[in-house]
């Protein structure tokens, strides 16, 4: 096992995303190739799933006892048993940082609305990028870096569109799921509220349900439920479902 205590809460994160099959097409697809090229990626990736499912089937209480146990005997001097006993500290040391800095696991107390969030969310698919007119370039040349996952060109491209065209709702529809895609919630909402207000917007089913999950992770469950009420999408009715 490698020494896995550097581990960022990012990558816990999308490991976690893999495992319970929450990735979008395009972050599976990069997933998976970095773990056939990268050997010591893939070893992290097998640890952490390790670590995920051991602790699932365990009780933290348990857990977090014998970690507190092992560690005193990391001194012994004893040169098998200590290797042995290094990498059950690792083992437990990293189950301790997955619990502690994620608090996202299932049985865990913590925000049930984060891992809503975190199991509900995939970045809408984009608009096709064949473009028909050089009018619309600017705008489908950040298509293309949304579509990549590089959420912060396209955004830095689209704002600038929008300070010409604010009342544009695709324009804002899209800057709203990409900065939802980012995690910060609070833009996502200032643009998916503007979408919503827009009359009679293609969008509004789509920005209603991501405005919903732009609330639940804001904690605003309250808020949550009133624009997931607002969409008729089936991934809106199966979140309210688990919300009321």
């Amino acid at each position: 096992m490698e020494d896995n205590s550097n581990i960022s809460q990012e990558l816990l994160e999308t490991i976690e995303r893999y495992y319970n099959g929450s990735m979008s097409k395009d972050e599976l697809e990069k997933f998976e190739n970095k773990l056939e090229q990268d050997n010591v990626f893939k070893s992290q990736v097998e640890d952490i799933k390790t670590l995920l499912f051991g602790i699932e089937s365990q009780s933290l209480k348990e857990k977090l006892d014998e970690f507190h146990k092992e560690i005193p005997l990391q001194e012994q001097t004893v040169e098998t048993s200590s290797k042995v006993r290094r990498l059950d500290f690792w083992k437990y040391a990293t189950a301790a940082v997955i619990v502690i800095g994620l608090g996202c696991f299932w049985f865990l107390s913590g925000s049930s609305n984060e891992r809503l969030f975190n199991n509900h969310f995939t970045p809408d698919p984009g608009l096709p990028t064949t473009m028909s007119s050089s009018d619309n370039f600017d705008f489908f040349d950040a298509m293309v870096n949304y579509k990549e996952g590089n959420y912060q060109k396209a955004i830095e491209k689209w704002e600038k569109l929008e300070l010409k065209q604010p009342e544009n709702d695709t324009i804002s529809y899209f800057l709203g799921v990409a900065y939802l895609a980012k995690k910060e919630e609070a833009s996502a909402i200032k643009y998916l509220e503007k979408t919503t207000q827009t009359s009679n917007s293609v969008f509004m089913n789509d920005a209603n349900y991501y405005l919903g999950l732009a609330y639940l992770k804001a904690e605003n469950t309250e808020k949550a439920i009133e624009h997931l009420e607002m969409s008729s999408s089936d991934d809106s009715k199966e979140l309210l479902k688990k919300l009321k």
